[in-house]
């Protein structure tokens, strides 16, 4: 069994920067030609663009300011050159942001991930990510199929059913939320079913701490993790080495300083920026709003790609919870449904190996009823459920913070 996917992950990290850059100022100039790429980056010669540094000069893209762009300007706000006949699918995530899906084979790059995660062709996939409106599903469905494997679109819940899929068709691995791993298992050991076909995992969309993937590996799920969104596909992903992300092949990552687009040492903390570099459809400069730092030297796996150490927070005070994200105008939104909260503050912790979510607000109502009609506009705005906690007015922190994430990192 081959260790790597291809050559392309372990040539020189010279090798690989002078091909990102060779191929860089051709994708900008067909970038060039959507309006919105045209008008946002201004004046410029592709061309020139042949480095980090000359890269780092151009503006960002906040991922958080596409709702409002698209919403002036739908579908795209400009930001997707030719037509929309090129693409496959076109896809709506939370924000809302849409996204297009291009039609070639593994689009969003995760058949690399999946590889490093040790899923190889024949390997049967149950797939337990939305394959509903987001491109959640599809990102590990054209991954998994561009190595051979064939795929069980699951989608996620129905644990029942799960498990029915699960003892016939025997799934080798499993891509999903860490979480809804857990939940398998539990439920398979709980009603006496067998589970244990799968042996490999791919997980992401949620923390996955040290504390849960041992737990999954002494029930003999080997899981490993990857950093993905919906604009860009799989980022970096985790290796047997378990030292950090790998960044994947065909993309360029900055880390920078959050609020701005300038680059930090390597080793120092700041938000994530990516360009793609895929001709059909490239993304540049866009500022995830994630944190991570650069390590040093290549992976003991042998990938010689930058690394970096995974997700270490969020620039702003959006949160990524069960998959989706929470962001503080949603909770600006229960406030003004419900003007009897003072004030509100989400918090987000982990609960059995799980995230959880607390709305605590400032109030001088207090009953159940009014518990009750702040727990349904929580779940209506931001698509999850979670625990309403009434507190005094005055007792919640005074720090500006309306959504504080005391998940623990790692």
């Amino acid at each position: 069994m081959t260790d790597h996917h291809d050559a392309l992950e372990t040539r020189a990290p010279a090798e690989r920067e002078a091909d990102l850059f060779a191929r860089l100022p051709k994708v900008l100039a067909h970038a060039m030609t959507a309006p919105g790429w045209a008008k946002h980056l201004g004046p410029l010669d592709p061309a020139a663009i042949t480095s980090r540094a000359a890269l780092a000069r151009l503006p960002v893209l906040r991922k958080a300011d596409l709702p409002a762009m698209q919403k002036a300007e739908p579908p795209f706000a400009g930001f997707v050159a030719g037509p929309l006949a090129g693409f496959g699918r076109l896809f709506t995530s939370p924000g809302p942001i849409f996204e297009p899906e291009c039609r070639h084979d593994d689009p969003w790059l995760a058949a690399r991930a999946l590889f490093a995660a040790g899923f190889r062709r024949g390997d049967v996939v149950l797939n337990t990510f939305s394959y509903h409106l987001t491109p959640g599903g599809f990102i590990m469905d054209s991954g998994a199929r561009a190595l051979g494997c064939p795929v069980i679109p699951a989608g996620p819940g129905n644990t029942e059913q799960q498990l029915d899929v699960i003892a016939h068709l025997r799934p080798v691995g499993y891509c999903g939320t860490p979480d809804f791993l857990k939940i398998i298992l539990d439920k398979a050991k709980e009603a006496g079913r067998n589970a244990s076909s799968i042996r490999k995992a791919l997980v992401s969309g949620a923390a996955f701490p040290a504390s849960l993937r041992d737990e999954l590996l002494s029930r003999g799920v080997a899981a490993y993790q990857c950093y993905a969104t919906a604009d860009v596909g799989v980022i970096a992903y985790e290796t047997p080495a378990r030292e950090g992300l790998v960044v994947n092949e065909d993309l360029i990552l900055e880390v920078v300083r959050p609020g701005t687009g300038d680059p930090v040492a390597d080793g120092e903390v700041g938000e994530i920026v990516v360009t793609t570099l895929d001709p059909h459809h490239p993304v540049i400069r866009i500022a995830l709003g994630d944190l991570t730092a650069v390590m040093a030297g290549p992976s003991p796996c042998g990938r010689t790609g930058m690394r970096i150490r995974g997700w270490m927070g969020r620039a702003d005070q959006t949160a990524k919870i069960k998959g989706m994200f929470v962001r503080p105008e949603q909770i600006a939104e229960i406030a003004r449904r419900h003007p009897e909260a003072t004030r509100l503050r989400l918090v987000v912790t982990r609960d059995n190996e799980q995230d959880a979510m607390t709305l605590r607000a400032e109030t001088t109502t207090c009953s159940d009823t009014f518990v009750a009609a702040l727990g349904e506009t929580l779940q209506a705005i931001t698509k999850l459920r979670g625990k309403v906690e009434l507190v005094a007015p005055g007792s919640l922190p005074n720090d500006g913070k309306v959504i504080a994430d005391e998940r623990p990192i790692g």
